[in-house]
């Protein structure tokens, strides 16, 4: 199992940070750091916009893959997204990888005018956007028509490393529309960390939809985007408590603040050794990389634990 970093971009990220967290995961040798696309969520701190963010990861990296996780498909129109991803992934010798979702968050769509369509829709919008994509992407001049998208007759260069090949990944844990989708078109699926029982029952009715369209579930790769508080002791662990309770505005008892975590936004909360069995719980389902979010930009503490603790004990996995 590998572990890489996730940064809420909209979480008051600048764009020092932003570079010194890309130098800092090449320095620990993690293997990607991925990115959230928002333009805000739950209030209106420095927001960097995720495209121009990846191409800076371009030209600042050379080993880690990166991307969104993910961007939803009414944030850009899918000319405008299979463009940009197809110039980063070539600027980056194919480490880009674009993640697409269906969108989700309604009030940061109303304040910014974006249009918020029906659920229905946003996943109707979504497998057109894959298909144009995917045409921009092969060899031209190539057209697509679709209820929401066209293109006629274009040729869009550059190409990205792979052409149509190049992987997609498609995040969500939806039973009805999201893992049908990713059963037929995902290279990589990402889910939201879920208990393991419950990320079992959602990864059956994955291998379900694949088997309904003959694909084999081996071929799509397994990724975990997962919200924590560890550390390596309890002194330690309080301290790192305490620094999301300030974050969020939040008094009170360490301990408590966790309880609350675990049990209502399903944070991974304990330590070391427990993490460590968690994990391998969900790499004997499958789970090839988990993406640890980066809660503290301000400190390398947080990188320096899970590079040092986490993952040399969960690379056998």
């Amino acid at each position: 199992m590998r572990v890489g970093l996730m940064v809420e971009g909209q979480a008051g990220l600048t764009w020092e940070r932003w570079i010194h967290i890309l130098h800092t995961a090449e320095r620990l040798k993690f293997p990607s750091v991925f990115r959230s696309d928002h333009y805000f969520i739950g209030g209106h701190k420095s927001s960097l916009d995720a495209y121009l963010t990846f191409a800076i990861a371009a030209r600042e990296t050379s080993n880690i893959r990166f991307g969104p996780l993910v961007t939803p498909v009414t944030f850009r129109s899918p000319v405008d997204v299979g463009r940009m991803a197809a110039q980063i992934n070539e600027l980056s010798s194919g480490r880009f990888l674009l993640g697409l979702g269906a969108g989700w968050n309604e009030p940061e769509h109303r304040q910014y005018g974006i249009p918020f369509p029906p659920v229905s829709e946003r996943f109707d919008r979504l497998e057109e956007s894959i298909n144009l994509i995917k045409t921009m992407w092969g060899e031209g001049p190539s057209s697509y028509k679709g209820k929401f998208y066209s293109i006629e007759n274009v040729n869009t260069l550059p190409k990205p490393v792979y052409g149509e090949d190049t992987p997609i990944l498609i995040g969500g844990k939806g039973p009805k529309r999201t893992l049908p989708l990713v059963a037929k078109y995902a290279d990589e699926w990402n889910a939201t960390i879920a208990p393991p029982d419950e990320y079992q029952r959602i990864l059956n009715i994955l291998q379900d939809c694949c088997v309904e369209i003959d694909r084999d579930p081996a071929t799509i790769h397994k990724s975990m985007m997962l919200f924590t508080v560890l550390a390596g002791d309890e002194r330690s662990l309080d301290r790192m408590t305490r620094h999301l309770m300030r974050a969020n505005g939040v008094t009170g008892s360490p301990k408590a603040f966790r309880e609350t975590l675990a049990s209502e936004r399903n944070f991974m909360i304990g330590l070391t050794t427990e993490a460590v069995d968690r994990l391998g719980q969900y790499a004997d389902m499958g789970v090839e990389e988990v993406q640890f979010e980066h809660f503290n930009y301000a400190s390398d503490e947080w990188p320096e634990y899970l590079a040092s603790e986490i993952a040399p004990q969960v690379s056998a996995f």
